[in-house]
């Protein structure tokens, strides 16, 4: 049986084998060189190199190696098991308390999510509040990797180094309009998909041209014309019908990134969490 690590144990460790520790971390957790080599920043070569001299030091066999990467003997997992309870500590440690400040998390999302999290804000916040969210509502994607926003709502896959993504309920676009609006469009003006959509498709043939999309909702609730609405914001309004089917070429994937440095921090994971629970709902 592997003796288990404590914080307080006195076994003369270096800063170098501190440092393999950490490396094991990611390679523990993405399940291979290549993988955590995108996350520390180090080559496939340099981690295999270091976690053979974290082996010797410790006296253990702590991988498998096999074709397709790296397998957690019974001694890796109960080290694996080890350092996250001693990362927890070490993040409670260091991060300012208070029992009024609640820890802030910045999420930026597009118009149309925004609005749906807004309406949903007590289950991501939680009951009581556990976190402080700040919404940054932006078309387009904010910087994750310096830290603009913690958390982003994007439309396609992370591939920036060292983000992580989740992938959401798909989203579609149709037209809406009350029963007694006029068959004319509301053209909202701008670099997203929707809006190159449908300046395409009406041209200048439209009842009112605005440059936020949020207004174009509003118009369309007081009967001023058709509105291209994601479905899972048109649906929510019962005044509010179908004018026409959905848009095929609208049709895409939502993801939630976050950093691979901030994704296990425990107030980014709970709202990651229930930020999936409320957008896959929809």
């Amino acid at each position: 049986m592997s003796e288990k690590i404590g914080v307080g144990q006195k076994v003369g460790w270096s800063r170098a084998m501190w440092d393999d520790l950490h490396l094991f971390l990611a390679v523990a957790r993405e399940g291979g060189l290549s993988p955590a080599a995108k996350v520390t920043q180090r080559s496939p070569a340099t981690l295999g190199r270091r976690m053979l001299a974290l082996e010797r030091s410790l006296g253990r066999e702590l991988f498998v190696r096999h074709d397709r990467g790296y397998e957690l003997t019974s001694e890796g997992r109960t080290l694996l098991d080890d350092l996250s309870d001693v990362e927890a500590r070490m993040i409670r440690l260091t991060t300012r308390s208070s029992v009024q400040e609640r820890p802030l998390v910045k999420v930026s999302a597009g118009t149309w999510t925004t609005l749906a999290l807004l309406g949903k804000l007590d289950a991501i916040t939680g009951s009581p509040a556990d976190i402080r969210l700040r919404f940054i509502s932006a078309e387009s994607a904010l910087d994750i990797s310096h830290r603009e926003v913690v958390i982003g709502i994007r439309i396609r896959r992370p591939t920036e180094e060292g983000l992580a993504g989740r992938k959401l309920a798909r989203v579609e676009f149709a037209p809406y309009a009350t029963k007694t609006a006029p068959e004319r469009w509301i053209k909202v003006i701008g670099e997203t998909p929707s809006a190159r959509w449908l300046a395409k498709t009406i041209g200048n043939d439209a009842v009112c041209e605005i440059n936020s999309p949020r207004n174009c909702l509003d118009l369309a609730l007081a009967g001023k014309g058709i509105a291209l609405l994601p479905t899972f914001i048109g649906d929510d309004y019962k005044t509010l019908l179908r004018a026409g089917s959905t848009v095929p070429e609208l049709a895409h994937d939502r993801w939630i990134v976050t950093h691979q440095d901030d994704r296990h921090l425990p107030e980014i994971r709970r709202t990651i969490d229930r930020l999936c629970d409320v957008l896959q709902s929809q």
